[in-house]
């Protein structure tokens, strides 16, 4: 059984903006016709039946989900260069790097189950069923559980990777869309989109601690590395909601460009990645001050920031581009092609130093 055709919850309002790009890209025509609720095109599969692999080398990588490709795109950062691709199917969204780069873990959720990979050798491992719509996904700490939201079962899903199965699920939100774990591992936030809040989870009890209002369809998020504020890149209101997490509330709301989608942190900046603006907003992270808003690629959605946070990363879909960004500068350092439809939502760095 597919999935209902209720695929702008993962894009968020992107109507408008495929009008305008799907005349002109009959490669995107195929990954637009599934977000209607149709069947993709055949010859992507096809294309993608065999990987292409390159000999795994140890420089930093991203691990770049291609939802249109049907496959994940990893790219060597010190060349910017795509060297490997790997058929995953069920249209790759979702992507989350364990702390030690062990391992990277897919969701896809037209195919229901979550993709683990050999992050060094490149090769899929396993494929752990997970029903519903999963999507957004973030790794424990000590890289032994691997929590994942459910879009359309309003919960969030905890695998236990030596079991290889879903162990506990908690109840969330409507469409629960991104995950960020804190440090610590001890809190997990969830963003329910279409409750315009986010759900603060205790990862030990695995219970829902609180519900934390925020802006409108709330989509990407993220803790800083104190694990004092999270943040969540709210769609349909163009704001950046931050949330003290020990006092469990909002602190601050911070205009952005239009459609913003997922948020990073990196060189003492947040930067948000603006879907329709074609930009990412860049504020200042400890006095929230405003910093620029910087042009980017066509339809921004996924973000990460280098393991020292010198560098960031963003993955634009309609361009089929990843860029590499100085954080402080705001220079571009390169940019590399990757398969069609690039999501990358989620942590896709992993580094190898």
């Amino acid at each position: 059984m597919r999935l209902q055709p209720v695929m702008p919850a993962l894009v968020a309002g992107i109507h408008a903006k495929t009008m305008r790009r799907v005349a002109g890209k009959a490669a995107k025509r195929s990954a637009l016709a599934w977000m209607a609720g149709t069947s993709p095109a055949r010859t992507a599969r096809l294309f993608l039946s065999i990987a292409i692999l390159a000999s795994p080398a140890c420089a930093d990588e991203a691990f770049v989900t291609a939802q249109g490709a049907d496959a994940l795109s990893i790219v060597d950062l010190s060349t910017m260069k795509t060297v490997a691709t790997l058929p995953i199917g069920g249209k790759p969204a979702g992507v989350a790097v364990s702390r030690d780069g062990a391992r990277v873990f897919v969701t896809s959720p037209e195919g229901k189950f979550l993709t683990v990979i050999d992050a060094p050798a490149r090769k899929i491992e396993r494929r752990i069923p997970v029903e519903g719509g999963p999507l957004g996904v973030a790794a424990s700490p000590d890289g032994r559980r691997v929590y994942v939201a459910d879009l359309y079962g309003r919960r969030l899903v905890e695998i236990d990777l030596e079991k290889g199965a879903a162990q506990r699920s908690v109840g969330v939100g409507a469409m629960a869309s991104g995950v960020a774990v804190a440090p610590d591992g001890r809190t997990i936030v969830v963003a329910d989109r279409d409750d315009n809040a986010l759900s603060l989870i205790d990862a030990a009890t695995f219970a829902r601690l609180a519900i934390v209002p925020v802006g409108r369809h709330p989509f990407g998020v993220a803790i800083d590395a104190s694990g004092a504020r999270a943040y969540s890149a709210n769609v349909e209101s163009d704001d950046l909601s931050v949330i003290d997490l020990a006092e469990r509330k909002l602190v601050a709301t911070l205009k952005c460009g239009s459609r913003p989608y997922t948020v990073a942190l990196a060189n003492g900046r947040i930067f948000v990645a603006n879907q329709h603006g074609d930009s990412l907003s860049i504020f200042d992270a400890k006095t929230l001050a405003p910093l620029e808003t910087l042009k980017v690629g066509e339809y921004p959605e996924g973000l990460a920031a280098s393991g020292d946070g010198a560098r960031i990363y963003v993955a634009n879909w309609f361009s089929n581009e990843l860029w590499a960004l100085d954080a402080q500068t705001l220079q571009i350092l390169g940019k590399a092609e990757t398969g069609d439809g690039p999501r990358a939502f989620g942590a896709f760095f992993r580094g190898t130093n």
